[in-house]
């Protein structure tokens, strides 16, 4: 295993930049994820990494070594595809020793390394079945295992488990897991589900318009977010964003006075009439009570039970402007609510992220929110 760098790479078709002066190390033996809407440009960090396609400025260390002029078949990565890629005429067992035979692996090697991978991932019974005969959950475990066998120096993902149903993609998130922490190969891995991002990762690549936007551990991100578009892409439901004015001493949405609290104030030192974007997640907004006062009124539009708690999609009502912000709330399941209701709610104050609303970057970045 080894590291993988890459120093300010940049890859153009004709004037569109697919991506633009990408830099980041992903130390030997860790599990970084590369997460963001479709083409932002996941994909083709990868393939560059593999030498599937190839940059137009930078450079890109595999180990120690610069491989902008290796070809692929040289870098000693191993690549898995979202289709799987698996050669329908050859048995699993094939398909898993493909590649060492091709790098001219003995008969030995091959036995043992095959035996090796199809134990550890439960596909010793399958070894003499063709891919047709497989599930897709099977053929996925037969394209990871074909990549294990080699023991390459690096492992690359390009959203493995897309095209897995929903229960089996979370048992297979599991074992991918599991797996990495016993071989311990540097892996990069790409996804637009942040669920399978915030899980697996040591650490997240947000990428928007083929820039980085934010690199950190999970929970850093999901809790410091560095923009808007990272604090509502990470987070299901989204983070809520509020358009606010200062007025000197709250912030108002919509005629609603939000208390600004005094950190906030002193880091901001915000001025009169000053606009921001408000965010706070779902999780930090509740019912008003006797021991939680009201900060804002909203209007039920959508109920969704989802077992542990409903997520509740509402509409924050203005006093003279009528509806405007969407409002997503997390309430306890015993909870009963219409469509229609009316419902005070409150902010948890301490957990608000306020955004620039012209450049959408965090300026409370450096509070413990």
């Amino acid at each position: 295993m080894a590291r993988v760098y890459l120093e300010n790479i940049t890859r153009r078709y004709s004037t569109v930049a697919a991506i633009e002066d990408i830099t980041f190390e992903v130390p030997e033996g860790q599990f970084w994820v590369l997460v963001g809407p479709s083409g932002c440009g996941k994909s083709t960090i990868l393939r560059t990494i593999a030498g599937l396609d190839t940059a137009t400025s930078g450079n890109l260390y595999i180990g120690d070594r610069l491989v902008n002029q290796v070809p692929a078949r040289e870098r000693d990565v191993a690549m898995v595809f979202q289709n799987y890629a698996l050669y329908p005429h050859m048995t699993v067992a094939e398909n898993l020793s493909f590649g060492l035979r091709m790098r001219g692996a003995d008969a030995k090697t091959v036995k043992s390394r095959i035996e090796t991978v199809a134990q550890s991932l439960n596909i010793a019974h399958l070894l003499d079945r063709k891919p047709r005969q497989l599930s897709g959950g099977q053929q996925q475990r037969v394209a990871l295992g074909r990549a294990i066998a080699r023991q390459p120096q690096a492992f690359l993902l390009d959203e493995p488990l897309s095209n897995l149903d929903a229960q089996l993609r979370d048992d297979t998130r599991a074992e991918l897991k599991q797996l990495h922490q016993r071989l311990g190969v540097t892996t990069i891995y790409v996804t637009h589900d942040q669920v399978e991002a915030m899980t697996l990762a040591d650490r997240i690549v947000v990428l928007n318009q083929g820039r980085i936007q934010q690199i950190g551990d999970p929970q850093s991100i999901y809790a410091q977010p560095a923009n808007q578009m990272v604090a509502t892409f990470l987070g299901s439901p989204p983070m809520n964003i509020l358009p606010a004015t200062y007025n000197g001493n709250d912030f108002q949405i919509n005629g609603h006075p939000i208390p600004c609290p005094t950190k906030l104030r002193e880091a901001l030192k915000p001025s009169l009439e000053q606009r921001f974007n408000l965010g706070i997640r779902p999780e930090h907004i509740q019912l008003a009570s006797d021991t939680h006062p009201q900060h804002l009124t909203v209007e039920v539009a959508v109920v969704e039970p989802l077992g542990r708690e409903i997520l509740i999609r509402s509409v924050l009502l203005a006093e003279s402007q009528g509806r405007i912000s969407m409002v997503n709330v997390q309430v306890a399941p015993e909870v009963r609510v219409t469509v229609g209701d009316r419902l005070p709610l409150h902010l948890t104050l301490d957990r608000l992220v306020v955004f620039d609303p012209t450049t959408g970057s965090n300026l409370n970045s450096l509070q413990n929110i």
